[in-house]
């Protein structure tokens, strides 16, 4: 079984940033990818930013040049770096991990994010 400790949401004004960090324990895995999504209300969960064991990355559009999403190997953990936050960027953010082999997916349990206009 792996855990996954997210930290870092919170109220920002527009303009502001802030980091994520979502951190994986267990026993015996190996990780091939670490990634945030989120979820505004009302709306679908979406992709924010993916990340593979390689260095390989997935932007979205909508945060490309504004979020950087960046890995620890050593620590299992994530990181994303949120700068320039619009309000629409409003939602709660959830860590994903993707396992080697099995390619198992487990969630966070959600950090809320909060942009002011």
């Amino acid at each position: 079984q792996v855990q996954l400790v997210e930290s870092g949401g919170g109220l920002v004004q527009a303009g502001g940033s802030l980091r994520l960090s979502c951190a994986a324990s267990g026993n015996r895995f190996s990780i091939f990818a670490m990634g945030w999504h989120r979820q505004a209300p009302g709306k679908q969960r979406e992709l924010v930013a993916q990340i593979t064991s390689g260095g390989n990355t997935n932007i979205a559009d909508s945060v490309k040049g504004r979020f950087t999403i960046s890995r620890d190997n050593a620590k299992n953990t994530v990181y994303l770096q949120m700068n320039t936050l619009k309000p629409e960027d409003t939602a709660v953010y959830y860590c994903k991990i993707v396992l080697q082999g099995t390619l198992a997916g487990y969630w966070g349990q959600g950090t809320q994010v909060t942009v002011s206009s």
